[in-house]
């Protein structure tokens, strides 16, 4: 097995069980089983930096973990929507945007806004003039029967 391979099933498996509730309750004891220990120890100095030094070590490999997790998450969930994308019938431009700048997805997050509200005015207009041309029809029906 690749190093590659072995620290993305790892950091899988460390991201899935840091999420668990048991993880949680793990971590919730920790800090109680420290704080009831404060006396004990009279509150000293060493007694502070045991928890300060764990948590900093913890969080900072947990950083590290979790971010890979996400990018491979966030990588996977990009190939499935470029697929959709690719194998429907919307329009292929839209493949590999991901790489855009932070304004270049501004603009375009922009310019898909104004299409969908210039889309929605549309089927307004669409909606009232099939409502007016059945009132019309309605009306013609109901003139038709009077006369």
């Amino acid at each position: 097995m690749s190093a590659a391979r072995a620290f993305t099933t790892f950091a899988s498996k460390v991201a899935k069980w840091a999420g668990h509730p048991l993880a949680f309750a793990l971590g919730t004891g920790i800090v109680v089983g420290w704080a009831i220990s404060g006396p004990f120890f009279g509150y000293s100095e060493t007694w502070q930096l045991v928890i300060n030094t764990g948590t900093t070590i913890v969080t900072f490999l947990m950083v590290f973990l979790i971010q890979n997790s996400q990018n491979r998450d966030g990588a996977a969930i990009q190939a499935k929507l470029d697929e959709l994308i690719r194998a429907s019938a919307t329009q292929n431009r839209y493949i590999g945007i991901e790489h855009l700048t932070e304004e270049e997805l501004d603009k375009l997050r922009q310019r898909c806004e104004t299409r969908a509200r210039a889309e929605r005015l549309d089927n307004a207009r669409e909606a009232a003039d099939e409502a007016e041309a059945r009132a019309r029809d309605r009306a013609r029906t109901a003139a038709e029967q009077v006369g």
